[in-house]
């Protein structure tokens, strides 16, 4: 697929990975909507990077455990450019719990966790797919995470979230083929702000362990994972229903406290 041009969708793209997504596309000359809930200042800061990267953008607000919203966002980008092309599912959520203590965690944080997790990426599919159909071609990244796959990561909650959107990836590429490609991809330990944030004081000990345990020794950025999204949609007009790990060959023996 050819990115000049192109309309993309990049869910939860006020920072982090979303962020970096949505530069890369815009180099690539992409038209992105940048999607926020409550920071609308980052957002457009983000805006106008991808403007000045030499692509165009405009901010949307909406949370996509709503569908009102995840309809609005695919109705924003219809309205400004006419077609969807490309969706990237990024937007996450979390509580941070020991795998351990099944007392940290209620009923009300899966419900939580699923319905950004989850839920969200599900009525975001639906929301493009009708746009996608019609111009028989689109692309789908789900950001998912190496705790979906492993069973780690910041909660028990997190990660059985995760291996929901990975199988929801398998399932979805069959139902949207030919027209529509779905993939995933799974980073491992991406610094972020969000995982400093949720981690504290145990940031450094756990980045520490994890480039320990890796083959590639190393953790990731935001950029790393941006990278292989941009290629799955780009370079990967032959590639659905895979669920990439990008986690510096963690996958391959090991266990982190924390992923994502």
């Amino acid at each position: 697929m050819l990115l000049n041009n192109a309309v993309c969708i990049i869910t939860g793209s006020s920072a982090g990975i979303g962020a970096a997504c949505a530069r890369r596309f815009a180099a690539k000359g992409a038209r992105v909507v940048i999607n926020h809930t409550k920071s609308e200042r980052e957002a457009q800061a983000v805006a106008n990077e991808c403007e000045a990267a030499g692509g165009a953008a405009i901010v949307v607000r909406g949370d996509v455990s709503s569908d009102a919203d995840c309809r609005a966002l695919a109705e924003a980008a219809l309205d400004m450019w006419g077609r969807i092309d490309v969706l990237v599912n990024n937007a996450g959520t979390t509580t941070f719990a020991a795998h351990a203590d099944l007392d940290a965690l209620q009923a009300a944080d899966f419900t939580r966790i699923f319905g950004v997790n989850v839920v969200g990426p599900y009525q975001m599919i639906r929301a493009v797919a009708p746009a996608m159909r019609e111009q028989n071609a689109g692309a789908v990244v789900n950001v998912s995470s190496v705790a979906g796959v492993m069973g780690v990561g910041s909660s028990v909650a997190y990660a059985a979230s995760k291996g929901a959107l990975n199988t929801m990836t398998l399932s979805l590429a069959r139902a949207l083929a030919p027209a529509i490609r779905v993939n995933a991809v799974c980073p491992g330990f991406v610094e972020t702000g969000w995982l400093k944030a949720g981690l504290g004081d145990d940031f450094a000990k756990h980045k520490a362990a994890y480039e320990a345990m890796t083959p590639l020794k190393s953790t990731l950025v935001p950029d790393d994972i941006a990278q292989s999204v941009v290629w799955l949609v780009e370079g990967g007009d032959k590639i659905t229903g895979e669920v990439i790990m990008i986690d510096s060959g963690l996958h391959l023996g090991g266990a982190p406290l924390r992923a994502r």
